[in-house]
């Protein structure tokens, strides 16, 4: 073997070894224990086969998280990209400070998902109601993380607020690789700028809009952290996503390989919907 090619393995093989020691060894012993009763402490447990599996959809507050998870992906993902796509061709035009919104809007994806929860959480609960009742402004009396039926808003809105960061650079990325005499050359077919974003933009850009609709999906389906900051999964169990109770239950209610199973499910789901969404919208990509 060639030197050179040594070098190569050489500056793989530690990052090869590190990933299959924190990734795949843990995936694959995960799904191990998914086929077992272990309770994450015991030194015993019992090989119990699909029964984990069987259990999964029996329980309702498993189905519960996962229909509040698919309500929360649809609209998180829709919302994301409508205005990440819409600030990337406002910051792409020719106005003055581009550069300076253009790190403005990128801040929220550098900040800790973390503290951003909790920084907003503190202003649903304490600064919002006192703006409410200073200004008699009724509906914003009531701390909507509080109540069961719109606590999921507000963490929706943090969401999307700091999801759309990355997203716009994505989008930003794809505007700018659209030639300049296409636009030049619809203007003088008679096109106004709703046709030159319908015709000439979106078709150009149509490669990024799949990758940021994968992303933003996958993204909003993992959604872990503003939960955590915000409600906790409350009130109740109305906020409770898969993760959060794959976290919860596997890791303090004694359910390590209930969850288990459960996760390795959830892995499945993401894996189809990423599937489908690629299948879907590279062939509108060739269509276009």
């Amino acid at each position: 073997m060639k030197s050179r090619e040594m070098a190569y393995y050489f500056m793989v093989l530690p990052a090869v070894i590190l990933f299959a020691a924190f990734h795949t060894f843990p995936a694959l012993q995960g799904i191990y224990y998914s086929f077992t009763n272990w309770n994450g402490i015991s030194l015993d447990y019992d090989f119990v086969g699909l029964k984990n599996y069987i259990n999964l959809f029996k329980d309702v507050t498993v189905l519960d998280s996962y229909l509040f998870t698919f309500k929360f992906a649809i609209f998180a993902a829709i919302l994301v990209n409508i205005i990440s796509l819409a600030v990337a061709i406002g910051l792409n035009s020719k106005i003055k400070g581009r550069n300076f919104f253009r790190a403005v809007y990128f801040l929220p994806n550098v900040l800790s998902v973390l503290i951003v929860g909790f920084i907003f959480n503190f202003f649903f609960t304490n600064i919002l109601p006192d703006l409410g009742e200073e200004y008699k402004i009724e509906f914003l009396t009531t701390n909507i993380l509080g109540s069961a039926d719109f606590a999921w808003i507000g963490i929706l809105l943090v969401f999307v607020w700091q999801a759309c960061a990355f997203n716009i650079i994505l989008y930003l990325s794809g505007l700018q690789t659209v030639p300049s005499e296409l636009y030049e050359a619809s203007s003088l077919d008679g096109a106004n700028k709703w046709q030159q974003f319908w015709k000439v933009t979106f078709p150009m850009i149509a490669p990024f809009f799949t990758i940021n609709m994968v992303l933003s999906m996958k993204n909003s389906l993992m959604v872990f952290d503003q939960i955590v900051a915000m409600t906790g999964g409350g009130p109740g169990n109305s906020t409770t996503s898969i993760s959060l109770l794959i976290y919860t239950g596997g890791f303090s209610g004694g359910e390590f390989a209930f969850q288990s199973a459960n996760a390795v499910i959830y892995f499945i789901v993401i894996m189809l919907i990423s599937v489908f969404q690629l299948k879907i919208l590279q062939k509108r990509e060739m269509d276009m």
